[in-house]
């Protein structure tokens, strides 16, 4: 099914306001679920409202928070988030590391006790637009099996990184696991086996079924998503596993808060941390030369020989530019459940469901 862009944003802002937050923060937090959307990222766009609904009806998300630097150089920040909605926390603090970095050509914030902040690219993209180097990470509930492991121990684990160029930026953002949940539940609300070697069992054994696989992920009962690389070491698993530790290094241990074996233990606090790094490349030389050397690195990557029967090589960013310019002014997809669970939140609000 299609809906309108904009009714879809209209919605989402009226209700995040009908749950307490201010119209700027409305906003702000429809912005980013609709930027998935745009980008074809539908598993953290519109389709992940019925999670934020959960989350903020059960305490875990504090509606009033307020963040708080515990720790602070010229160059770094620690922040308690205090149980604040991800996409405010997320925004805020890549401000303040892009601030830091115009003072000091680099700025670091690490958070705790943070929420869900949906794509990480968003935030890297506030500073590639201030013609700075900008990267990301966020840790989530624990969700990955390690290389030759049974029990999940690390979380979807997302990295994301941006850096000016033309035409289009380079923008970089994935999960250190073969896909995200979401992934996962959109297959699940569609009844399509999963594709092999993307999970585990409670046993460690392969399994195509995503309302399983989720199922022991809620119950902590064993089992997950593979590592990036899949199943075991031949296709890299091992690699994945080892990022998905890094990302928790940078988020959670670092900032003093939870790793991913720690996250959403407790019906009212997930705990979930993020890294945020905004830089001033200039620091490293002329940036007008940087820039048109990253450019030029690029389209060198597009030029290059295609494979037999492609035509066209992408670099990061680049479909997810042009999906955007179709739909920005015009329809994005939505399947029935989530429109389902949609009009149920809107039920529930009291808000009037215009979709």
């Amino acid at each position: 099914m299609q809906i309108e862009t904009k009714k879809a944003r209209q919605f989402c802002e009226t209700l995040f306001k009908a749950y307490g937050f201010s119209a700027d923060e409305s906003k702000i937090i429809s912005d980013v679920l609709i930027r998935a959307d745009l980008y074809g990222i539908d598993s953290h766009g519109i389709h992940r409202l019925v999670r934020y609904h959960d989350e903020i009806t059960a305490g875990q998300v504090d509606v009033k928070a307020k963040l708080q630097i515990v720790h602070e150089t010229g160059i770094s920040a620690t922040i308690d988030a205090n149980k604040a909605m991800g996409q405010l926390v997320g925004v805020e603090s890549m401000k303040l590391a892009i601030k830091k970095a115009r003072n000091s050509g680099c700025g670091m914030v690490t958070v705790r006790n943070s929420n869900h902040y949906g794509i990480a690219s968003y935030y890297t993209e506030m500073a590639s637009a201030e013609d700075m180097l900008g990267m990301c990470m966020t840790n989530t509930e624990a969700i990955c099996v390690p290389t030759f492991g049974s029990q999940a121990m690390t979380g979807t684990n997302a990295l994301a990184l941006a850096m000016p160029a033309d035409p289009v930026n380079f923008s970089y953002d994935a999960s250190t696991t073969v896909v995200p949940r979401g992934k996962l539940e959109v297959y699940r609300k569609t009844g399509q086996p999963l594709p092999d070697h993307w999970a585990l069992d409670a046993d460690g054994k392969p399994c195509n079924d995503a309302a399983v696989v989720i199922d022991n992920i809620i119950k902590k009962a064993g089992g997950g998503i593979a590592p990036l690389g899949g199943l075991g070491v031949l296709h890299g698993g091992h690699k994945g596993y080892g990022l998905s530790i890094i990302v928790d290094l940078f988020s959670a241990v670092i900032s003093g808060g939870l790793t991913s074996n720690y996250v959403n233990r407790k019906p009212d606090h997930t705990g979930i941390c993020h890294y945020f790094m905004a830089v001033d490349y200039g620091i490293f030389g002329d940036k007008t030369a940087i820039k048109a050397g990253m450019s030029k690195f690029l389209q060198e990557i597009r030029d290059s020989k295609k494979a037999e029967g492609y035509n066209r090589i992408y670099t990061h960013g680049e479909k997810e530019s042009e999906l955007m310019a179709q739909r920005a002014n015009s329809q994005i997809p939505v399947n029935e459940k989530t429109l389902e669970e949609m009009k149920n939140i809107a039920g529930k609000l009291g808000v009037e469901f215009t979709l």
